[in-house]
């Protein structure tokens, strides 16, 4: 089969690769129908995670068909089109059984990270039962892809860790993917202001498009003052979805007292917490990894037509044409680039 491989910092190759089999009973192989790129697939690009094999094929979201099912598969059979989660999860291991699944101890964050991902003809899915789900018919292909991982991050990180209620304002710092995703799912819980600060115009145009009820350059304007114009005072949750330093620092400058900064964004470096000034705000600090306990719940949300996914997507590709996607992608800024689908079949 044709899949996408890594070989190093900066060298990632499309070439033939064997087609994966089964290597458990509790395996399923997925022919894949659709994936995407995600963020945490260019670090491994730019060498941000220096542990990775060589070989390993990248990707941890998709859309497939059951192709194979190992016999102790009992959910699932050949021929369901079924929903990837990016979390490959036990169900039984002490973590599993608290719905942190993303610390399962024979999975987590794994497909196309430490075992073969879904940039690829097919995949070998391990715990099939826990990470796949059936795909209802009323849900199209591309805006199931997004519920792969970029909208269960934004709500369970972002969202639920933020603990928005129904007339917060809430400021999300990071107007890509994710902080989009959490922008879409916040709109569950009625905030009164949605606030989206970036310094790149066209996604703050395309946050203002999908709910945002005020944008902000953070180039241009003075966030702080800003916001406080808009919401009277500070905002009751502040999502850092970017993972650099000064964001981060942000978020906290712009939450009131009482208030929660939810942390989605992935660092690569020392952030400074200013206790000095905060620990008088009684706020609240939440980050994690995301678990995709909630996706049943997107499921159903999606189904329903109460958010559309399908709007965080702005190119197509085919699958022998994903190294010019991944281009697109560490170039989204001047390419306008948002969500990236690859067609597989």
């Amino acid at each position: 089969m044709n899949a996408l491989v890594y070989h190093g910092d900066h060298d990632i190759r499309y070439e033939e690769v064997a087609k994966p089999v089964l290597a458990s009973n509790k395996d399923a192989i997925v022919k894949m129908v659709k994936t995407t790129i995600c963020g945490t697939d260019l670090g491994i690009y730019k060498g941000k995670n220096l542990y990775m094999k060589e070989g390993t094929i990248l990707g941890h979201e998709g859309v497939g068909i059951v192709e194979e099912i190992g016999t102790g598969v009992t959910q699932f059979k050949k021929g369901d089109k079924v929903i990837i989660s990016c979390i490959t999860s036990c169900g039984t291991c002490k973590n599993c059984k608290k719905q942190m699944y993303s610390h399962c101890e024979d999975g987590g964050w794994i497909l196309g990270h430490l075992i073969n991902g879904t940039q690829a003809e097919y995949v070998r899915i391990p715990h099939a039962d826990n990470g796949l789900h059936h795909l209802p018919s009323t849900i199209d292909d591309e805006a199931a892809l997004m519920i792969s991982d970029a909208l269960p991050t934004g709500f369970e990180m972002g969202v639920l860790y933020g603990h928005v209620q129904p007339g917060d304002a809430v400021a999300i710092v990071g107007a890509g993917p994710v902080g989009m995703a959490a922008l879409l799912t916040a709109q569950f819980f009625s905030p009164a202001q949605l606030i989206v600060i970036d310094l790149d115009e066209n996604r703050l145009a395309f946050a203002k498009n999908i709910g945002a009820t005020h944008v902000i350059n953070s180039e241009t304007e003075n966030v702080v003052e800003r916001v406080k114009e808009i919401t009277g005072a500070g905002v009751d949750v502040s999502i850092e979805a970017v993972g650099i330093p000064s964001t981060f620092t942000l978020c906290t400058q712009l939450v009131n007292a009482g208030g929660h900064v939810a942390n989605v964004g992935v660092h690569g470096q020392p952030v400074e917490l200013e206790l000095e000034k905060l620990w008088i705000k009684n706020i609240n600090i939440s980050m994690g990894l995301v678990n995709t306990n909630t996706i049943p719940q997107i499921i159903k949300a999606v189904a329903s037509e109460k958010i559309n996914p399908k709007a965080l997507i702005t190119h197509r590709y085919k699958l022998d044409e994903i190294l010019k996607a991944y281009d697109i992608f560490l170039n989204a800024a001047r390419e306008k680039a948002m969500k990236i689908v690859i067609e597989v079949a």
